[in-house]
C-alpha cells in the first residue's frame, strides 16, 4: 500500500485535481483568482530587498501572480517536470522557448510537419534574428542524422504532427541529439502530458497550447513551457519578464481548472477518436483516414510505444476536390467548422485553406497536406450522434 502523503506518487488525475494549489487565508476549496496588476510593499526598504533579489515575493503580474504560479505548478506536477512557465498563447510558448535559446549563427533542425505558425516561426521569423534552420521529415532517421552532423543547438518537432498526424520517435531523436548536444524541444499540444511525456522519453522542452485540451472548452487562450529548472529560471523566465508573453491572471484560472478533468476528457476524446476512425475506413468515400492507433498508421508501432492512446484529432482524405470536401463539410450538423481542437464540442477544419494557408504548395505537399485532408478533433458527444452526423454528411 502506497503512501498518501506522498505526492510525488499520486497518479495524473489526483496530480490534477489537488496538485499545486495555494490557499490563502480563507481556505477555500477552489482556488482564488487573484485579478491584479501590483502588490503593495510594507516599505520602500522591502520593495529595494525584492527587486534586488534579497526576497522571494511577487512584484508584478507581469512577473508572477498567485493564480499563474498555481496553473504553472500544477501543470509541472501532471508533467513530471522540473519547472513550468506559462504564455498568453500556445504560439507565444513556442517563440519564447526557441528564441530565449537561440543566438546569431545558432542552427535549428526542425521536422517539416509542424502547425501553420510553427512553420512560419522556423522558417521565416528565426532567420532573421541570425538563426540557421534545416527542415528535415521527420519520420525519416537518415535525414535527422544527416542534418545532425553539423553542428546544431537546437531540434524542434510536434509529435503527433498537426494535421497529417505524424508520429517522431522521440526517444531515437532525442538520443541522436545527445550525441550533437542539442537540446530537443517537442511540441506536445495533440498528446498532452496524459497520453505522452517527452521528457521521459529523453526531450529537453515541452512546449503546450493551453488554448487546446488544457482549456477544453474553447474558452481563453494560454500556453506553457516546460523543462529543467535550470533552463526556465536562467533562459526562458528572463526573456518572457523583459518581453511580455505573459498570461492572464483570469486565463490561468480557467486553465488551472481545465486540469482538473483533463485526464478524464483525454480518454474519453481518444475512445470516441477511435471509434470514428474504424468507423471511416468503413467508408468508401474515404479514400485514407489517419489515426495513431490504426495499424494502418506509417508509425503505429511509434505510437504504441511511446503514447498511452491516440488522442482526440483524426485525419482523413476523401475522394474528389475540394468543392467536394467544402460540401461535406457545410452538410454537418453536430461537428463545426472551426480551425480549433481539444475542445468538447467537435471541430472540424479544411488544413489547406486554414490552419496551413500560408505554406506554398510544395510546403503543404511535404507536410502531407492536400486539398482533399481534413481534420477533426473529436469531441465529448454521444459517439453514435457523432457518426450519424459524419453519415449524413458524407452519404450526401
Amino acid at each position: 500500500m502506497s503512501n498518501n502523503s506522498d505526492r510525488t506518487k499520486w497518479r495524473s488525475e489526483t496530480k490534477g485535481v489537488h496538485g499545486g494549489t495555494l490557499r490563502s487565508q480563507f481556505d477555500e476549496t477552489s482556488e482564488a483568482i487573484f485579478l491584479n496588476s501590483g502588490f503593495i510593499y510594507s516599505s520602500a526598504e522591502e520593495a529595494e530587498s525584492a527587486f534586488g533579489d534579497e526576497i522571494n515575493r511577487y512584484l508584478y503580474s507581469r512577473f508572477g501572480n498567485p493564480s499563474i504560479s498555481m496553473f504553472e505548478e500544477k501543470l509541472r506536477i501532471i508533467e513530471g517536470a522540473e519547472s513550468c512557465k506559462a504564455t498568453g498563447s500556445g504560439m507565444s510558448a513556442v517563440f519564447a522557448a526557441l528564441a530565449s535559446y537561440l543566438n546569431v549563427g545558432d542552427r535549428l533542425v526542425a521536422s517539416k510537419a509542424l502547425f501553420g505558425s510553427c512553420y512560419i516561426i522556423c522558417k521565416e521569423i528565426l532567420p532573421k534574428f541570425g538563426i540557421e534552420i534545416s527542415f528535415v521529415d521527420g519520420t525519416n532517421l537518415e535525414e535527422w542524422e544527416k542534418a545532425l552532423s553539423k553542428p546544431t543547438k537546437a531540434i524542434f518537432l510536434e509529435t503527433p504532427s498537426n494535421p497529417s498526424l505524424e508520429i517522431i520517435d522521440i526517444s531515437k531523436i532525442s538520443q541522436l541529439a545527445k550525441v550533437s548536444n542539442a537540446k530537443v524541444f517537442v511540441d506536445n499540444v495533440f498528446s498532452t502530458p496524459i497520453l505522452q511525456k517527452p521528457i521521459d522519453l529523453g526531450a529537453d522542452v515541452v512546449i503546450y497550447s493551453a488554448t487546446k485540451h488544457i482549456d477544453g472548452q474553447g474558452r481563453c487562450l494560454g500556453g506553457a513551457i516546460l523543462s529543467s529548472e535550470e533552463f526556465i529560471e536562467d533562459i526562458v523566465t528572463p526573456f518572457i519578464r523583459h518581453t511580455g508573453p505573459c498570461l492572464s491572471p483570469f486565463n490561468a484560472w480557467v486553465l488551472l481548472k481545465g486540469l482538473e478533468t483533463l485526464s478524464l476528457r483525454i480518454k474519453e476524446h481518444s475512445r470516441n477518436a477511435l471509434e470514428i476512425a474504424n468507423y471511416l475506413q468503413t467508408k468508401k468515400i474515404v479514400s485514407k483516414t489517419i489515426y495513431p492507433s490504426l495499424s494502418s498508421h506509417p508509425q503505429n508501432d511509434i505510437a504504441i510505444k511511446q503514447m498511452n492512446a491516440g488522442g482526440g484529432v483524426v485525419s482523413f482524405e476523401i475522394n474528389g476536390n475540394k468543392e467536394n470536401v467544402f460540401k461535406f463539410l457545410n452538410k454537418l450538423q453536430i461537428i463545426r467548422i472551426s480551425n480549433n481542437l481539444g475542445d468538447a464540442k467537435s471541430l472540424i477544419c479544411h488544413p489547406s485553406t486554414t490552419t496551413h494557408q500560408r505554406l506554398s504548395d510544395d510546403e503543404k505537399f511535404e507536410a502531407g497536406i492536400t486539398q482533399n485532408l481534413i481534420r477533426l478533433s473529436v469531441g465529448l458527444e454521444n459517439i453514435n450522434d457523432l457518426i450519424d452526423d459524419l453519415e449524413y454528411a458524407l452519404d450526401s
